[in-house]
Order: C-alpha cells, then structure tokens, then sequence
C-alpha cells in the first residue's frame, strides 16, 4: 500500500491534477480491495494506517521538515502499525512472567517475549521484522520524565570517537562494540559476500549472518545509550553537550567526478566510528528524558581551552587524550577537560575571546572560570 501511493504521486506533473491524498486513496482502497481477493485477505486496518503514515510523511515533506517518502524494499522495510482502540481493535494479555499475547487483525494472538509491563493508555503499536530476521512488537506509549535530583547539579558531557561520552566529574565512558572473535568473524562474512553471485541462496544466508553480527553491536549501543541517559537524568539536574551539527560531520568527502574527494577512506572510517558511538542517539534520549534541562554549547575551542586558566591554544592538546596546558602548565585528559569547559558554558570566538552561555563576547581577559 505505501508503494503504491508513492507510486499514485511520482505520476504527478505540472499541470495535471493534483495527487490523491489520504480520503480518495482510502475509498480506492475499499474498490480494489471488493475487487482483488488477495488484496481483501490482508487487514483493512494495516492497510489504512499505511495510507494514514504516507499522507503524515508528505504532509512533513512539504513542511519542509522531512526528506521525500521513497519505496519501501522487502526484506528492508518490513513492519506495519496497528491504531486503534484497545478491547475491540488489538489487545494484549500476559500469559506468565516472560512471556505475553498480542492480537493481531487477520492473524489471532501471537506471543512475544514480555520485557515490561504495557501500560493502559497505550493506544497502538507496530510490529517490524528487522534485517536479522528477528520480530519486534513496540507499543506507542510517552514515557514519564524522569526527575531530577534537586542539588543543582551541572555536568558537561564530551562526545568523542575514542571515549564515546566523557564526563567533567572525570568519568570516561565507551560504547561497547563487537568482540575481537566477531569481527574477525565479521570481515569474513563480508569477503564471503563480495565473492558470492548476486541473488543466490548463498548469498542470502551470508547477509542474514552478517546482520545477526551487526545487530548484536546495535543492541549494546542502544543499551548503553538507555543506560548513560537514565544515569545522566537522574543524577544531574543541567547537562550541557555540545551543540554538534552531526549530520554535516558525516557527509561523505567522496565529491563528484568533476572535483573528487579527497582522503575518502579515511573520512568513511571516521564517519562509521561516530555512528558506532551514537552521539545523536544519545542527546535524543537525554532531551526526551529530562525535557527542559538539556542545554547545547557552542563547540567551538572546547577542546583548546585550558578549564584552569581559560587560555586557548591549539598546541594544548598534544594527543587523543593529553591535554597539556601551554601558559600554566595544567595537565588533564583531553576529553575530560573539554566536558569541564561544556559544564562551564565556556566557548570562544575566533578572535580568542572568551564566550558565555549567553552569547555576548567578553573583550577582555578575565580570570580562570570553574565549573558549578
């Protein structure tokens, strides 16, 4: 049903009608579905929400907010949302202590592993098959913020490729990724599937084992995102993190044919390692977590400012990780000192002058800032 309305609004043209939108693509789909009897075995509901979602992507689109719907692939994108209310269009029940039902239209009661209690005012929910084959049933429901402590407490967090996320209390923390067995496993899957025939069964089964690896490495980041945040949320009432243009850091150097790229291996390598660490991954969890109480900082010579003195200087950070004050002397981890100058709100312009929260630029020198 979403390809086909793709489909419906790619045939659009200047000067030709307008495409349907959701109200006349509903009754052609109770036509089609009287006349197709494969068509009418699917379930009405699922359908309809299909046509409900891409007439909200367009309605995105148009706002500007959103990219363009595509198509959707098999294999890739293969999921579909139930809405409804709950008693007389799904329902779920729990059977024992991991295991629950979810009714389905057209299908009956599927189980499911049940991993939290589902709360009373969910109102629908979607069930998606991911690229490892496995089945996932997630039922829409606003999760309660959490509060916090109520001391006033600040706390700067650094994102970075090496330490994903260090802290200005001092605390370094990592991403757990795949294990040296898997990636070695890993890499060759993927000689495997270079060599293999496009379309093959063969070749089938190598993807499958290949997203069975990566979704275990997709599993723990988005396990440590859940934690880190919940942790954050709870124990700081302010975090500041950088207010980082991610999807610009990303963007391919490849070029084009006419002005090529350059450095492009070493660009894709560093672009998958800040995927890896889930920067925006984790600010969206924390923003949704403790709405309010999440501030961005301007980036810029974060990691050049001494947090003891305020000096700025590109050579202070010797390393990755050895940050060596060139006035003072200060000595500290690169990261952990850049997170002790986000706690502080502490950024400069170009000219070197130190920059507040604020926005407005202090022209003259002034003395060393601390955090709190």
């Amino acid at each position: 049903m979403w390809n086909l309305a793709v489909e419906q609004h790619q045939h659009w043209r200047p000067g030709r009608a307008s495409a349907p939108g959701y109200g006349e693509q509903s009754r052609q789909l109770t036509e089609a579905r009287r006349e197709f009897a494969w068509l009418a075995a699917g379930s009405q509901t699922v359908q309809q929400q299909a046509l409900r979602d891409f007439a909200q992507a367009m309605a995105g689109f148009f706002a500007g907010t959103h990219r363009r719907p595509t198509w959707r692939k098999a294999g890739v994108h293969e999921g579909f949302r139930i809405v409804g209310k709950r008693g007389q269009h799904w329902d779920v029940r729990r059977l024992s202590r991991k295991t629950g039902e979810v009714w389905v239209p057209k299908v009956g009661w599927v189980r499911f592993r049940w991993s939290r209690q589902v709360p009373d005012s969910a109102k629908s929910f979607r069930v998606n098959r991911d690229r490892a084959g496995r089945w996932h049933v997630a039922f829409a429901v606003i999760p309660p913020r959490i509060d916090g402590p109520g001391t006033g407490e600040i706390v700067g967090v650094d994102r970075g490729v090496a330490v994903s996320a260090a802290l200005s209390t001092g605390e370094k923390l990592t991403v757990p990724g795949l294990r040296d067995t898997e990636a070695k496993r890993l890499r060759r899957l993927q000689r495997r599937l270079a060599r293999a025939k496009r379309g093959s069964n063969r070749r089938a089964r190598v993807k499958i084992a290949i997203a069975r690896i990566k979704a275990r490495e997709t599993d723990r980041r988005k396990d440590w995102v859940e934690k880190t945040s919940t942790q954050l949320a709870t124990e700081f009432d302010v975090i500041r993190v950088e207010d980082l243009k991610i999807k610009n850091m990303v963007r391919s150097a490849r070029g084009t044919i006419a002005a090529p790229g350059t450095n492009v291996r070493a660009k894709a390598g560093l672009n998958r390692s800040i995927h890896a660490a889930g920067w925006g991954l984790l600010v969206n969890r924390l923003e949704q977590k403790a709405p309010g109480r999440v501030e961005k900082i301007n980036p810029a010579y974060t990691s050049q400012i001494c947090h003891a003195c305020g000096h700025c200087a590109a050579e202070s950070r010797e390393s990755q990780a050895v940050f060596r004050c060139r006035a003072c002397g200060h000595t500290d981890h690169a990261d952990v000192n850049a997170a002790k100058n986000i706690a502080a709100g502490r950024a400069v312009t170009a000219r070197g002058a130190l920059q507040p929260p604020g926005g407005a630029v202090n022209r003259e020198p002034q003395p060393a800032l601390t955090s709190g």
